[in-house]
């Protein structure tokens, strides 16, 4: 048996064994009379079987018509739900978005863009996966999470990669250090013989400090390597030594007295950018975090560098 009936034709039949009459069907499914009995006649040539016993005068279902409007009435049901739901998840009334984010971002960008995003989609729910560059593409790549915020460009053919912001570097110096007196930008070369705090490789904040030094021929080697931002501040507090962090890192765990100023020459910029699986598109809710978290980003940025 060759199934080959659509929603419209199962409607029209549905409106019929409802009314019992093709005159006040045609009206109520906005057809003609004939074309009503057209449709009725390829249902019924479709499943082999009588569906209505009809006269001149009267329409009757018969006992296969009777099953068969409970199962149409059933799969009627079933099609509406299927639309609202797929029409729930365009319209963004529900939702899961999974995302990996570097430490810094986790705790800055990442809690502010959730909180807008929360307010405009409540019934989008979202987990936050905080982990360095390697382990994050390696969550998108097993599909574990809808996309990425990392400071690195994966060079790998399956993923692809969005630049969204950059993120330039500062030298957080503790309080009454000489340097914090200062208001201008510092130059690598002129902090280097300093003692260092920083995070460990294969961090990116760590490689672009060592690749700035690079291009002094000097070798980046800090006294202190610690895992955790608001580690680092707390060091630099205490007046154990100086950091150089990526601005919004910088912001992770800000602490009185500590002071930030710009380093340069050479002009350190860590790119933030969207790792999403290559010829995958995003769902509707994680499409739509993408952009929050956009403006997010760039809005912290104004604020760190104004």
């Amino acid at each position: 048996m060759q199934i080959n009936w659509s929603v419209r034709e199962l409607d029209v039949f549905l409106a019929l064994a409802g009314t019992l009459s093709f005159r006040r069907t045609a009206v109520q499914v906005n057809l003609s009379q004939s074309a009503v009995s057209g449709v009725i006649t390829r249902l019924e040539e479709a499943l082999a079987v009588r569906l209505f016993d009809r006269t001149t005068r009267n329409v009757q279902l018969t006992v296969a018509g009777q099953v068969f409007a409970e199962q149409a009435l059933l799969l009627r049901t079933q099609t509406a739900e299927a639309v609202r739901a797929v029409r729930n998840v365009a319209e963004l009334q529900v939702g899961h978005v999974r995302l990996a984010a570097l430490p810094s971002l986790a705790a800055t960008v990442v809690p502010a863009a959730c909180a807008r995003y929360g307010a405009l989609y409540p019934g989008v729910q979202f987990q936050v996966f905080d982990t360095l560059s390697g382990p994050a593409f390696d969550l998108v790549r097993a599909g574990q999470v809808d996309f990425a915020l990392t400071a690195a460009n994966p060079a790998y053919a399956d993923l692809d990669y969005t630049p969204l912001a950059s993120d330039s570097f500062v030298l957080l110096i503790p309080p009454g250090h000489t340097l914090a007196k200062g208001r201008g930008p510092l130059r690598w070369m002129d902090v280097a013989g300093l003692t260092h705090i920083s995070m460990p490789l294969p961090a990116s904040v760590r490689q672009y400090a060592d690749a700035a030094l690079l291009q002094h021929r000097i070798r980046f080697a800090p006294t202190y390597e610690v895992e955790h931002l608001a580690t680092i501040t707390a060091m630099v507090a205490c007046g154990l030594g100086v950091a150089a962090l990526p601005e919004l890192a910088a912001a992770v765990a800000p602490l009185p007295g500590v002071v930030r100023r710009a380093l340069i020459a050479p002009d350190m910029a860590r790119p933030i950018g969207l790792v999403t699986r290559r010829y995958r598109s995003l769902s509707p809710a994680a499409a739509a975090l993408v952009e929050v978290l956009r403006e997010e980003m760039a809005r912290q940025v104004k604020k760190i560098q104004g």
